[in-house]
């Protein structure tokens, strides 16, 4: 008599669907392709609206989700109306998930609980790139500062571990650390 497998939860992911994934897409890679997709609405001023829905994934289109919403905005200092938060801090945001995530799904493939991780992201930025009034200032961040306090049962070795599983397995972290191709182009109408 066939029983049912047995589900093993570490940090509150699902070691065994983890680990059941990894097979399927060592048996057939062409799961493991992705496209996630953003539409933005320019919403007047400094203010646009960004809706995130559906996305390729497993071999399939996934339209199950609501959509999301975002609102993005700039501090009046940057000549808007504080709507939301600007672009710059959204990728802070999605850096820090994704840092986030890959920790604790990794810690949970390793059998590694913990307890709760609390992170601090700050990056410098000198708007004189974005204005246009220097060649040498960079547009974007000159550089990004993150900190975690990680609480676990682990040596601060074992939390140093954790972290450059982080860095290493994190897409966000790596799309920003090495440079990625990026296409930009005009729908003709």
């Amino acid at each position: 008599m066939e029983t049912a497998k047995e589900m093993k939860t570490v940090n509150q992911i699902n070691v065994t669907q983890l680990f059941d994934t990894i097979e399927v897409i060592k048996d057939n890679p062409a799961v493991a392709q992705f496209k996630f997709r953003a539409t933005n609405r320019w919403a007047g001023g400094a203010h646009n609206r960004a809706r995130v829905k559906d996305f390729y994934g497993a071999l399939q289109q996934d339209d199950s989700r609501d959509a999301m919403h975002f609102e993005i905005d700039e501090p009046p200092v940057l000549l808007g109306s504080n709507k939301g938060p600007n672009p710059v801090e959204y990728l802070l945001v999605g850096l820090s998930g994704c840092l986030t995530t890959a920790m604790v799904a990794h810690a949970a493939a390793r059998g590694i609980e913990i307890r709760s991780i609390e992170s601090r992201y700050e990056g410098d930025l000198d708007v004189q790139g974005f204005l246009g009034l220097s060649e040498t200032v960079p547009v974007g961040y000159q550089e990004i500062r993150i900190s975690f306090r990680i609480e676990a049962d682990l040596s601060e070795q074992e939390k140093e571990e954790l972290l450059a599983m982080a860095q290493k397995y994190s897409p966000v972290f790596n799309s920003l650390a090495k440079p990625i191709p990026l296409q930009v182009d005009l729908e003709r109408s």
